[in-house]
């Protein structure tokens, strides 16, 4: 927010663009608390919002008359205009695309673009290596944190991880339990041998944590129903969170200690790294349980493998990037390997950031890439994919 107060003082608007309603709610209201004292105007914009409310709001934004707005895909809408957008914070980057991103930019006239993640996605990691993006590290646990047990888990031996996660909630903790579906779907001979998330809290309830209130959200649920589920959650009111991976982001329960991902093998890095940071976030010991099936692809070993043995959020994105490749550097693919005949973005990152300064002096003494000994530049950029200059 201190930068957001830096471009506002400047005479301009911040928009901040979050991935779900939960976590824009929540960082509208802290914005509000430290902002509105200081005579500022807060606004929340979301595509929940009624028509009244809504047009009266980007009346005020058009006009000037709001500094800062945060909200989810409803910031880049086509109907939304800004009266000067001068400062873009994304949080959570890594669940836009690549085209949402550029959206947003457009709504200004080249504002400024701050991204924050805990975990980039491999395109983002290539980007600060290739010398487009300026990187900042926060790299210190926040005091009183403990670093976060991961443990691998057979579906087999799920008993055990059932046993030590009721330890856990007769000691007054918490727990999440993830699933990668809402509901099962037979039909799709990939999903056939799946847990989903509404069948197991029924099964959870009924014939394993009987003695505990469990409860369940999902995407589909609507915006009242998930913000009164995570609020009875918050104040340990509900002591099991049964969920999908819509608990990625934007949830913030100290009291929860034990974080279960059901066929971990079928998410992400990125989402495993997030959903683990969903514990520990006190200052009691947190524990995160990996289950896989004996269906695991040698990809699906080497994530795993990758969270186990690593906790820096950088580490892990290097780790994706490598499995993963960077994606297209000048284009909207976010993964995928390079053709590069010789260079390696990981391995040459030394040799990457010298020919960065030396782009950076051929820019500073030609703008307009006119000398003679660079038209041939000139020419591969001119030729180069219509979303070259798609770059966040």
């Amino acid at each position: 927010f201190m930068a957001a107060l830096k471009a506002i003082e400047a005479g301009g608007q911040t928009a901040l663009l979050a991935p779900t309603e939960l976590l824009a709610r929540q960082h509208a209201e802290n914005a509000a608390k430290i902002l509105e004292p200081l005579g500022l105007s807060v606004a929340f914009l979301t595509g929940n919002i009624k028509a009244a409310g809504r047009n009266a709001l980007l009346k005020a934004l058009e006009a000037g008359e709001i500094h800062l707005v945060i909200g989810t895909h409803a910031l880049f809408s086509a109907d939304v205009r800004y009266h000067k957008l001068s400062l873009v914070i994304i949080d959570e980057q890594h669940r836009f695309g690549v085209l949402q991103r550029s959206a947003i930019m457009a709504k200004g006239d080249n504002p400024d673009l701050l991204m924050m993640s805990a975990t980039p996605i491999p395109r983002t990691l290539a980007l600060t290596v290739f010398g487009d993006l300026d990187a900042s590290v926060i790299s210190d646990m926040p005091p009183g944190r403990k670093p976060v047990k991961t443990h691998l888990a057979r579906q087999s031996n799920e008993k055990k991880v059932y046993d030590f996660v009721r330890k856990e909630l007769e000691s007054g903790h918490q727990a999440y339990f993830v699933y990668p579906l809402i509901e099962g779907d037979s039909d799709r001979p990939d999903q056939g041998n799946l847990k989903n998330a509404e069948a197991m809290a029924k099964r959870l309830s009924k014939e394993i944590f009987p003695a505990y209130k469990i409860a369940l959200v999902h995407s589909r649920l609507d915006e009242d129903e998930k913000r009164r589920t995570m609020h009875a959650f918050r104040n340990g009111e509900v002591q099991i969170l049964v969920a999908t991976s819509v608990v990625e982001v934007g949830v913030d329960v100290p009291n929860a200690t034990c974080m279960v991902v059901e066929h971990a093998e079928r998410f992400g890095l990125s989402a495993l790294h997030q959903l683990r940071g969903r514990v520990g976030r006190g200052t009691d010991q947190a524990y995160c349980f990996l289950v896989y099936t004996d269906t695991l692809t040698e990809e699906g070993k080497q994530r795993l493998r990758v969270m186990l043995e690593h906790s820096d959020g950088f580490r892990i994105a290097e780790e994706d990037l490598k499995l993963r490749g960077p994606g297209q550097i000048a284009g909207i693919e976010q993964s995928g390997y390079l053709s590069l005949g010789l260079a390696d973005p990981v391995a040459d990152a030394s040799l990457l950031e010298l020919a960065r300064q030396d782009a950076f002096g051929i820019l500073e003494q030609d703008p307009g890439l006119l000398a003679p000994e660079h038209i041939v530049i000139r020419q591969v950029l001119d030729r180069a994919s219509p979303f070259a200059q798609v770059v966040v």
